[in-house]
């Protein structure tokens, strides 16, 4: 199983995120993730970078290779825009580089005005968008006049050799059979097998992919109380996250998250076994890849603690 860093976007700045990829790769992490918002999720996270710009910088100071986790290609940004996007980054990061994708949230894409469809929709969406890229991709004219978007004698130029990987993000039924057809992966953000064997069993191939949070402190309560203050929208239940268009309204929905039942699943404080123990769950279900991201400040002890301890344990649990 490969054991990456997950890269949040709408946690730190641009420099920060490249300070971290390098530390991450120091410190024996495989691979990066990094999010792709418009918003961050609350005001107390605070930041949200352009991650097409942050992905140029990291790949020119580390070797990992980096996906996004994950870009939703339908309604912000056009998925002809994003195609070129992907060909460029696959050329700059010198470990080589996936596109994630996702059906979005209405945080991200009602930016611009437009519509935030119903479910059905997006699914719609996605599918013919992932099409349009894969054939950009292969460097052909392409000319695409479809149900939701047109691309009129577009070529990129500028591509890599090989095609680029595709994962796609998926919580539901549909998500995750419309996933294993048509992306070379997949991805979530719980441990949980029923998701797995659902895309297996519907016919997925390539990777199954895993984020998760950790909140490394000196103190298990001052931890706790962290995440909590950055991180409480990750309690948020159902398709809230999907359909709540703002951050305030995350922060308004959050109110009803504890600190103790955030606690439950993300693991706080000086413990490292309890790191160890929450981060296991993604090995024992049968994740080939997990990313993990540090919330708030001690990073570079967070880098130390899981160079010297949580990496070694997680991946003798593997062997």
């Amino acid at each position: 199983m490969k054991l990456g860093y997950f890269l949040s976007c709408e946690e730190h700045g641009p420099r920060s995120l490249i300070d971290q990829a390098k530390a991450a790769e120091q410190a024996g992490f495989e691979a990066l993730w990094i999010s792709d918002h418009f918003h961050p999720w609350n005001d107390e996270q605070g930041e949200s970078p352009f991650v097409w710009s942050v992905i140029g910088a990291v790949g020119e100071v580390t070797d990992l290779p980096v996906t996004t986790a994950v870009t939703c290609p339908t309604i912000r940004i056009h998925p002809a825009i994003v195609a070129q996007a992907t060909a460029t980054s696959a050329l700059v990061c010198r470990g080589g580089f996936r596109l994630g994708v996702g059906s979005g949230e209405a945080l991200n894409e009602h930016v611009t005005g437009a519509r935030w469809p119903a479910t059905d929709v997006r699914l719609e969406m996605l599918e013919e968008a992932v099409d349009v890229i894969r054939r950009l991709m292969s460097g052909d004219t392409v000319n695409h006049h479809g149900s939701h978007y047109s691309v009129e004698d577009a070529r990129i130029y500028t591509r890599p050799e090989e095609p680029v990987d595709i994962l796609m993000s998926g919580f539901g039924p549909k998500a995750i059979g419309l996933a294993a057809r048509i992306a070379d992966g997949f991805v979530t953000t719980v441990p949980s097998q029923d998701a797995i064997d659902s895309y297996r069993s519907a016919g997925g191939r390539g990777p199954v992919t895993a984020g998760a949070k950790a909140c490394f402190g000196p103190s298990y309560e001052d931890s706790v109380a962290t995440a909590h203050r950055l991180w409480s929208n990750a309690g948020v239940p159902g398709e809230l996250a999907q359909v709540l268009p703002s951050p305030k309204h995350f922060e308004q929905a959050a109110q009803l998250v504890t600190p103790d039942k955030l606690a439950e699943t993300m693991p706080c404080g000086p413990d490292l076994d309890l790191h160890v123990e929450r981060l296991a769950q993604y090995v024992d279900a049968g994740y080939d890849e997990v990313y993990v991201s540090q919330v708030g400040p001690f990073s570079q002890d967070f880098f130390d603690a899981y160079q010297k301890t949580v990496l070694p344990a997680l991946r003798e649990r593997v062997s």
